[in-house]
């Protein structure tokens, strides 16, 4: 049983887990399915849900969301949906951009100086050749 919305479609599937005998009658896990490429999104942000959504994107483009953690249908309709709306705001989301340390003069030469010193270190060791 499918219940298809403008841009996705829930499914229905049996679960595992909690819920005893009600668990082998009753479909209760939804699977929502929504095609990406259909969502409008800028270049930008649809590569941020890409990498968000990881495996959870089939080759098709079908972001698929699992939600079989509730014993009722609603509960585990609304998990997904919920799910689905905090991966499209995380996706709005823009990471700040790395602002360049600035090292002065003085720190260049004391880093080199480290560099060199520690260079000196690593070439002491290794074989150690006899002069019998």
């Amino acid at each position: 049983m499918a219940r298809a919305h403008a841009l996705a479609e829930e499914r229905f599937v049996a679960a595992s887990g909690p819920g005893g005998q009600n668990v082998n009658k009753v479909a209760t896990a939804v699977q929502l399915r929504v095609n990406i490429y259909k969502l409008g999104l800028t270049p930008k942000v649809f590569h941020r849900l890409k990498a968000l959504a990881g495996s959870k994107v089939s080759a098709s483009g079908d972001l698929i969301i699992d939600a079989r953690r509730f014993r009722t249908q609603e509960q585990n309709r609304s998990d997904a949906r919920d799910r689905l709306a905090e991966l499209l705001r995380e996706a709005q989301i823009e990471p700040k951009k790395r602002a360049k340390s600035r090292v002065n003069r003085v720190g260049k030469v004391q880093r080199l100086k480290q560099k060199k010193s520690r260079g000196e270190v690593k070439a002491g060791r290794g074989r150690v050749t006899r002069w019998d």
